[in-house]
């Protein structure tokens, strides 16, 4: 039985219309993470690109972006409605379970995980496996839901403010509530990741965490980026 869902097929057209102005606006923010771990003397630089593979890709809308890095991109999701729109932008897709991976250990230079970690029950399994297949001081990139802002206890108001509803501490997937919109969490549902679970995922999958933002484009921030890096055997 496969530990994720195609909770997108019967949704993809219109995720794909629905999401293409956000996947623009989204793209600077993540190849900055792509590029560099931080400001300053600090900086390295950035590895070779090698393949990349976008876990969870959906209908392909960020392969143009990945592949501007110099990497050859791989799309896997385990919609098949979704995975046939993404044939339209690349022929390089699988259809798979992202919590059991179907890659040989350390193929991957780099992995992102671009918005769904909502999507699928077992967040820190998916860090696993895709930290499985990452080469030895290759990164992953998580950018998606800002889980103390954005989920399915936030309310968002008119001026921007967030409303936080007491059950942000309720792990798990959540009922249907008066305050979501009639977005994406309506249509698939969302099952909500607390920031010390997400944070403790990293760290049970042995990734090192290089560098954190709060992006979005609202005064209270919806969305967080991670850096981090499988580390290389000492």
């Amino acid at each position: 039985m496969p530990a994720t869902k195609s909770r997108y097929d019967g949704h993809a057209e219109w995720y794909d219309c629905w999401n293409q102005p956000n996947s623009t606006r989204n793209v600077p923010e993540i190849l900055d993470l792509l590029s560099d771990p931080g400001p300053g003397p600090a900086r390295r630089p950035a590895p070779s690109p090698g393949l990349c593979l976008d876990l969870g890709c959906g209908t392909g809308l960020y392969f143009d972006a990945l592949a501007s890095t110099g990497a050859a991109v791989v799309g896997l999701d385990r919609s098949t409605d979704q995975l046939r729109i993404a044939h339209g932008r690349s022929r390089q897709i699988i259809q798979g379970d992202a919590a059991e991976l179907p890659f040989a250990d350390g193929v991957f230079a780099t992995v992102v995980t671009l918005w769904i970690s909502t999507d699928v029950h077992d967040f820190s399994a998916v860090l696993r496996e895709a930290a499985r297949v990452i080469s030895p001081g290759g990164i992953l990139v998580y950018y998606g839901v800002h889980p103390c802002f954005n989920g399915p206890h936030s309310q968002m108001l008119d001026d921007g403010g967030v409303l936080a509803h007491p059950t942000y501490r309720q792990a798990g997937w959540h009922q249907e509530a008066p305050w979501w919109g009639p977005y994406v969490c309506r249509r698939v549902g969302m099952r909500h990741h607390p920031l010390a679970e997400l944070f403790n995922a990293f760290i049970a999958a042995e990734l090192r965490v290089e560098r954190v933002v709060e992006g979005g484009d609202q005064p209270v921030p919806t969305i967080l980026g991670i850096r981090a890096r499988r580390p290389e055997p000492r």
